[in-house]
């Protein structure tokens, strides 16, 4: 008869050798693809947002559990461990390393753009490992740098050709810069995203190369550039003023996925929203009211082509704009004026008249209003204040988008 412990000893030896065999299969059961997904856009695709901002996220009660998603269990800022990122236009060199703050814009960084919440939340959502190719340039057009190649030569508008002639201006040499500049930076796009794919391991030291990657989506934020293009868009203030914009917005998805070839491509329309829903616009927006919603109406216009019924979608960023902080801003700045007129009927000291004004705030703003001012605010409104909550708002939008449309898929 064999001593207890002896049986003891080879059945647990037995179970350890079941058990390690388990593991073996499940981790080959539930080994998948890398899933890609490309953000690209202009400024607000950077990112400025310094993370200074992410404070004011837990001071909403809505917005803080996304706060808490976006910390470690101590208390420091998220490390994503699932999920790496290679980061072109934002800093003078290619930016990799797994997802955290810091790859937003680097001028006066820290700062995060919509893909620090994006993949947090795409995280959550699956156990796969993932990877974001962003490409992003301050500054650029739809209409001329990241132009698609199947929507053709931009065309010059005849008032601006005519206007250029009425100014003595060298028309041909116009034309000739133009057509160097046009689709320089959908170039460049495209020629990273295939960088990065033609060696994944250099991103992500773990790429598993027998699972391989799968292109799982692509997110789009920019429009600044168009909106305010009156050359490019001459009857922008007239109802189909922006059309031109809507076309080359289709003709853009088209050429991704070709080029990419991933026909059924996720494709996620980030809608500008600087400001706000257009009806909760004050009296000083009110002179730019139309032009905002026709040029995001355009913008969301591919999302309804029948082409892309079910695998595009325009998330409208508006809704992610801090009411509470506009509030804050639209009363700050009439405190503002009274307090320059004061100034200026005083003839005070520019000295003086910053006492006067820090007076003023200190009795017409309470203590949340003037805090949420100094920690909600980093940037121009037109980079959507610089706000961690409003970027990360639209992150986590993407994100929720990108899951329907994957799930779909």
């Amino acid at each position: 008869m064999q001593p207890i412990h002896a049986k003891f000893l080879r059945r647990n030896v037995f179970f350890f050798m079941f058990c390690m065999a388990a593991l073996a299969s499940w981790s080959v059961l539930e080994a998948k693809p890398l899933q890609v997904y490309i953000l690209a856009g202009q400024s607000n695709m950077q990112g400025h947002a310094h993370v200074r901002t992410i404070e004011h996220i837990a001071m909403d009660p809505a917005t803080k559990p996304m706060w808490q998603e976006m910390h470690q269990a101590d208390g420091s800022l998220k490390v994503c461990e699932r999920v790496w990122i290679s980061s072109l236009g934002t800093s003078e060199k290619e930016q990799v390393g797994k997802l955290t703050t810091g790859f937003g814009a680097d001028q006066r960084g820290p700062k995060i753009g919509p893909e620090f919440t994006f993949g947090i939340y795409m995280e959550k959502s699956t156990d796969a490992p993932i990877l974001l190719i962003k490409t992003s340039w301050g500054g650029k057009s739809l209409h001329t740098d990241f132009r698609p190649p199947s929507v053709g030569p931009y065309v010059f508008a005849p008032t601006q050709l005519a206007q250029w002639k009425t100014q003595g201006k060298d028309v041909e040499a116009l034309q000739a810069e133009k057509k160097q500049q046009t689709g320089v930076f959908y170039r460049l796009m495209m020629e990273h995203v295939k960088s990065v794919l033609d060696n994944p391991q250099r991103v992500v030291p773990g790429y598993d190369a027998k699972e391989g990657y799968e292109l799982s989506g692509f997110v789009w934020l920019q429009g600044w550039n168009d909106l305010v293009d009156g050359g490019a868009y001459p009857q922008r203030d007239k109802p189909g003023g922006y059309d031109a914009y809507s076309s080359a917005m289709a003709h853009f998805i088209r050429d991704v996925r070709k080029d990419l070839a991933a026909p059924k491509l996720p494709f996620v329309i980030g809608v500008l929203g600087v400001g706000g829903p257009t009806e909760k616009y004050g009296p000083e927006q009110q002179r730019y009211k139309v032009i905002h919603q026709q040029f995001r109406d355009a913008m969301a216009a591919p999302a309804n082509l029948p082409e892309f019924k079910g695998n595009v979608v325009a998330v409208r960023t508006e809704q992610f704009w801090d009411a509470e902080l506009q509030a804050a801003i639209n009363k700050d700045n009439v405190i503002k004026r009274e307090a320059d007129q004061a100034a200026k009927q005083q003839k005070l000291a520019p000295v003086d008249a910053k006492k006067l004004l820090e007076q003023k705030r200190l009795a017409g703003l309470n203590e949340r209003e003037r805090s949420i001012l100094e920690k909600g605010i980093s940037n121009f409104e037109f980079h959507y204040l610089g706000s961690a909550k409003i970027l990360g708002g639209i992150g986590k939008g993407f994100a929720e988008a990108m899951i329907e449309l994957n799930a779909k898929k």
